[in-house]
């Protein structure tokens, strides 16, 4: 039975075969998004969002003659619902693309699915090193947190810093941001105390007590994006803004769209980055302008820049394989380079992982608005944990 089943499946596709390619020219793309659309990591899934429709909104909604169609859905940043999310957007929306992923654990729970089905999974946000290790269809069009702290800890320790405490929020990518700053600082004699704060519902008063007590000549902090305002809040409740201590930061933490709320006591931070909205480049220029425009005056952060470079590589790469998905779409991903409104990035064919410029900034005051300004370019920068496991 099992062997005549197997035949008519076999007939029926070479009978079809022929009107199959014919009907899947008509067919529309589908793009799965998944993003936190509600929850406490809502303002990533905004920002990603608006600018996946501003890149449809510029380079228009169809590719090789076949409709762009996305496919919108809300995981509330919790990792149970992505998975179901993405079987479904797999086995009934028939997505050729899944992305999105606005943390590491959406990511992750949906990386098994991603290779079962061979569909391509392009993280416009997720920051762990180890996520494009978990499957082969994995692209990343964000960062690393890695690759955006290597450069600051290299800039601390030639600047007279000796003693740093780390405050990072407790899951991959804070743990990356904690063993890279403290690995490439201490090998450059300075010394480091790290703390780490729980993911959900974080109360950062009594960690950032520990840092003051301990008096080092800097702290270091990480947390998700969105969540910078609250960390600042308590950072000033407990009075390290007048403690002398040096603020520095990977750039989550001084994110674009809740800069101007945080306030003045940012004035002065030093965080490292892939992304600021204060980039100076006529790409960049235009691209600010045309979000704000398009989204009532929202500055774009680094969430909106993974998004929109995100669909520059999944219609770059449908372009080359002319709407074809699955393993052929990834490799056409793999290597490719362009201009984008951050900098020049390019797709490590080995790692699939974004390379790209990392800026250290300063947050200055610019015609009444804060800002965070450039101040130094690493650039090329490969994610460091890959980099060396090749060695």
């Amino acid at each position: 039975m099992l062997r005549r089943t197997l035949l008519g499946i076999a007939g029926a596709a070479v009978v079809t075969a022929g009107l199959g390619t014919a009907a899947q020219a008509q067919e529309p793309i589908k793009i799965g998004l998944i993003l936190p659309m509600t929850g406490p990591f809502a303002s990533t899934g905004r920002q990603i969002e608006a600018a996946v429709k501003l890149y449809m909104q510029q380079n228009g909604d169809t590719v090789g003659g076949r409709k762009i169609q996305l496919v919108l859905k809300d995981d509330t940043g919790t990792a149970d619902v992505t998975r179901r999310i993405a079987q479904e957007l797999i086995a009934n929306e028939r997505v050729t693309v899944l992305a999105g992923f606005g943390l590491t654990p959406l990511a992750l729970a949906t990386a098994p699915l991603a290779t079962q089905s061979k569909t391509p999974q392009v993280v416009m946000a997720a920051a762990t090193s180890i996520i494009t290790e978990q499957s082969p269809f994995i692209v990343r069009t964000s960062f690393t947190a890695a690759q955006a702290t290597v450069p600051l800890a290299e800039w601390a320790a030639k600047n007279n810093i000796k003693k740093v405490v780390t405050i990072v929020s407790d899951y991959g990518p804070g743990i990356d941001v904690e063993k890279a700053f403290t690995e490439t600082f201490t090998k450059a004699g300075g010394t480091v105390e790290n703390l780490r704060v729980p993911l959900a519902n974080p109360d950062f008063a009594p960690f950032l007590q520990k840092a003051a007590d301990a008096k080092p000549d800097a702290l270091l902090a990480f947390v998700p994006s969105g969540v910078g305002s609250l960390f600042m809040k308590q950072y000033v409740e407990r009075g390290l803004d007048k403690s002398g201590i040096r603020f520095l930061a990977e750039g989550s933490v001084t994110d674009d769209d809740i800069l101007n709320p945080i306030g003045d006591v940012a004035i002065g931070a030093i965080t490292s980055h892939h992304y600021s909205a204060a980039h100076d480049s006529p790409e960049n220029k235009a691209f600010v302008e045309a979000f704000k425009k398009a989204n009532n005056g929202m500055r774009p952060n680094f969430m909106a820049m993974g998004g929109y470079d995100g669909m520059h590589a999944i219609y770059e790469g449908l372009k080359k394989t002319k709407g074809e998905g699955g393993e052929a779409l990834v490799n056409a991903m793999k290597g490719l380079s362009w201009t984008s409104p951050r900098g020049p990035i390019s797709i490590d064919p080995q790692t699939r992982d974004i390379v790209q410029n990392i800026y250290i900034r300063k947050v200055e005051k610019v015609n009444g608005e804060l800002w965070n300004v450039e101040i130094a370019t690493s650039p090329n920068v490969k994610d460091p944990v890959k980099a060396a496991k090749a060695q």
